[in-house]
Formats: structure tokens, C-alpha cells, sequence
């Protein structure tokens, strides 16, 4: 997919398809052309991934600051779109935003963290009314919710809004990127608890890798409120069995057409087609997952190939803990499906209180089964106990017995290299 630099669609700039790979060349012409809109002077606070996104926000975030700085803008800041995660370490934030290599008069441009749970660190700048809400979502959700977001991208702050991100499936939102590096990115927790909760209402199965989404919808219209203009970058990337990174698509320029030009491009890259269900599903888990709050994208984008009754085993060595934010809250409540969930959300004061997690609980678990049961067992092979595996709902094998090769040998399982990354579907 191309779009062209003129004409009725300038404000959009990009280019990239499945078989291409994008050079250094091409993708600094994107990010200049796209930041061509911003006057001198201005109050910039560009947004990128943590960790856990794998992205080229060290290439292009050092592009823009070049292009930037003959602009002179009186203010430039570094916003991490964390979310709920934890905070990375100074070494993480140079290499994720390719520090190194930033133009001089940027070299004491601070990256902040995103507090999601200190008021003094965030403003309201609306509300989606509860009839919005109810609208969008076929009335699974009918309250109104009130939008707060990072003090930074307040008006007395900020002009422009630099979105860096890549576009992959998600099962929350459809596909990652866009308006999701905003929300959760760098908002309070009541957007972030209404559209987890919302995600896992509707179901994995009828979300992910879908560009129109009851949360797509909502997250949009809660960007709109932002006052700042807003330039996104949205990359589709992947890597080859050594690691090598190869850029698919940038786009550039408005918000929604960059996320969706990008989505078009990763339904081609990020999404793979099996053919048939299989009873075992074993998942090498991508190593850049240290945590399950976030390696769980292992059961979301590999649940639908698992035949009712089946087994998902998430092999995951590097994995000591469930998540390092909400840890406890998983162990004491456990995994299960969408219908005992709600249940424990009723029940619970805690639980009614944090969507988010009773949402993470229920996707992980990904879908009933026709007696409400789980539909597939789950176990962990991971630094986590035996123990704390069992008090989550999840079956537990031993990572330094794990025989991985007679796995291979049997023909109704399935062995995925890197899982979390593509979304498997029949």
C-alpha cells in the first residue's frame, strides 16, 4: 500500500506492503514530510512504546528530533506510553528511544514516566456520556466515563502530539496503535479499566485483528479531546528467525488514516492461517515478554487454533512473575472465563473497582467452553512455582524438563516460534 505525499490525502504520508522493508532512506522522507505542518516555536511531547512493544522508535524518534530542530521548539518532551507497566530503566528508555544518536540541542530533552495511578500527574479533559457508551458498545456497557489523561498533553503544555508506534492484532482494541498509545498509554485508570472490561465483554474472538471496535470507537472519540494537534507515526514491523527487524509499512500524518493505513498492511504481515484446529498448542514465548500480563498475548492470539478440550502450553523461562503492577490481584482472584469473571466482579468490591484486571483474568483464559467451562487448559512452564501457577487457574510443567522435540513428533500439535507477535487463526 502507497499513499501519496499530494494531493486530497496530504495529510498522510507513507508507503509499505507484506513484501516490503522499508529503508532508513524512505523512512526519513515519511517522517519529514509529516512533521512539515509544525511552526517554529512550538510545544512538542512525543509519546512512545515501553519495552514490551517492538517497534523502530529508536530510528524514527532520533529522525524527528533532526528535522525538528531547526523549528526551535521552545519545549520538547519524552512521554512513555506505559500504560499500567512498569517503569523501564534508564538503559531501556535510550535504546527504546535511540538516545544515542539524538541531535545535540535535544541531549537534555527528559523521557518521563507515565504515573497512571498519581492524580497529580494526569487532567481531565472530558467525558464520554453514558448514551455514547451504550451506543457503541450494543448497551454491554452503559456508563459514562470521564477521560483524564497525562498532565503534559494538557493546553497550557502542549501544541503538538507525536504518536510513535507500531500496528499489530490486540485483543482489546482490535490492533494495537493509534489512539491506543493515548489510552491506556498515558491516561488515568477509568478509560483504562472501561475498555479492558468492554474488550473482554465482547470477546477475544469478535476483536482482535478488526479495525471497527466498540473500543477503536471510544478511544478515538476520547483522542478528540486532546487539544493538541496530533501527528502518528504508525510502522508495521516484524522480525526474520535471527532478529532482524524489517520495516513493512510507515505512515504519517492524521491519527486515524495512519492507524488504519498501517492496520491494512499488518492484517497481510500479522496474521496467520492454519487451516484446522489443533488439540496442542505449544508457544515459545517471545523473549522480549518478562512478564504474563504481557506474554499472555500467547493465549490471545493463539486460542482460536486450539480444538475445545485442548491444551495451550506457554513456555516462557524468563517469566518470574505474573505482572510486577498487578500481581497479587491475579493470584488471589485467578484465570477463568468471561461468565465466572463477571461473576467475581459482582461479588467483589476490589475486583469492580480494577475492570482491568478482571478483563486480563478473562482474556487469558479466552473462551468458554459449551458447559461454561475453560474451553482449553492453559499451563505454564515458567520461573513461576508449581504453586503460584495452580492459585491462577493454570496447569504447571517444569521448564528444565521440558522436552520441546517429542513435542514436534506429534501431528496434532503445534509449535509456534516467537508467540505473541502473529495472530493464528483457521
Amino acid at each position: 500500500m502507497s499513499v501519496s505525499a499530494t494531493g486530497k490525502r496530504a495529510d498522510l504520508f507513507g508507503e509499505g506492503s507484506r513484501d516490503s522493508n522499508l529503508g532508513r532512506p524512505a523512512l526519513r522522507e515519511i517522517v519529514s514530510r509529516s512533521l512539515e505542518g509544525i511552526p517554529e516555536g512550538s510545544r512538542i511531547v512525543a509519546i512512545v512504546p515501553d519495552k514490551t512493544r517492538d517497534d523502530i522508535t529508536n530510528i524514527l524518534l532520533p529522525m524527528a528530533i533532526d528535522e525538528l530542530a531547526s523549528k526551535h521548539p521552545v519545549k520538547f518532551e519524552v512521554l512513555v506510553a506505559q500504560g499500567t507497566h512498569a517503569a523501564m530503566t534508564a538503559t531501556e528508555k535510550a535504546a527504546k528511544t535511540g538516545r544515542d544518536i539524538w541531535a545535540d540541542w535535544a541531549l537534555d530533552s527528559a523521557i518521563h514516566d507515565h504515573c497512571w495511578d498519581d492524580p497529580s500527574e494526569l487532567v481531565e479533559i472530558g467525558e464520554i456520556s453514558a448514551e455514547t457508551v451504550k451506543s457503541m458498545t450494543g448497551g454491554a456497557y452503559g456508563e459514562a466515563v470521564k477521560v483524564t489523561v497525562n498532565r503534559r498533553l494538557s493546553p497550557s503544555n502542549c501544541d503538538f502530539v507525536l504518536i510513535f508506534g507500531s500496528v499489530v492484532p490486540h485483543e482489546v482494541a482490535g490492533f494495537a496503535g493509534g489512539a491506543k498509545y493515548l489510552f491506556p498509554g498515558v491516561s488515568g485508570r477509568e478509560l483504562t479499566n472501561v475498555t479492558h472490561w468492554i474488550g473482554a465483554l465482547a470477546g477475544i474472538e469478535s476483536v482482535i485483528g478488526r479495525v471497527k471496535t466498540p473500543v477503536r470507537q471510544m478511544i478515538e472519540t476520547a483522542a478528540d479531546m486532546i487539544s493538541a494537534k496530533i501527528v502518528c507515526f504508525s510502522s508495521v514491523v516484524s522480525r526474520d528467525d535471527d532478529g532482524t527487524m524489517k520495516t513493512h509499512a510507515l505512515f504519517g500524518g492524521d491519527l486515524r488514516k495512519s492507524f488504519r493505513a498501517a492496520a491494512t498492511v499488518s492484517k497481510e504481515v500479522h496474521i496467520r492461517r492454519t487451516g484446522r484446529k489443533y488439540r496442542s498448542v505449544v508457544a515459545l514465548l517471545d523473549d522480549h515478554y518478562d512478564e504474563l500480563w504481557t506474554g499472555a498475548k500467547a493465549s490471545y492470539k493463539l486460542g482460536g487454533i486450539i480444538e475445545e478440550g485442548g491444551e495451550l502450553i506457554i513456555y516462557a523461562p524468563q517469566i518470574t512473575e505474573f505482572s510486577r503492577t498487578h500481581g497479587k490481584q491475579i493470584e488471589r482472584f485467578g484465570y477463568a472465563p468471561i461468565e465466572q469473571i463477571r461473576e467475581i466482579v459482582a461479588a467483589s468490591p476490589e475486583l469492580s473497582q480494577d475492570l482491568c484486571i478482571a478483563a486480563h483474568l478473562a482474556h487469558v483464559a479466552y473462551g468458554s467452553a459449551a458447559d461454561g467451562g475453560q474451553r482449553f487448559k492453559i499451563t505454564l512452564s515458567s520461573a513461576i512455582s508449581r504453586e503460584r501457577s495452580e492459585a491462577a487457574n493454570l496447569s504447571y510443567a517444569d521448564p528444565l524438563h521440558f522436552d520441546i522435540d517429542a513435542l514436534r513428533l506429534d501431528a496434532d500439535t503445534l509449535i509456534v516460534e516467537r508467540a505473541g507477535r502473529d495472530l493464528y487463526i483457521v
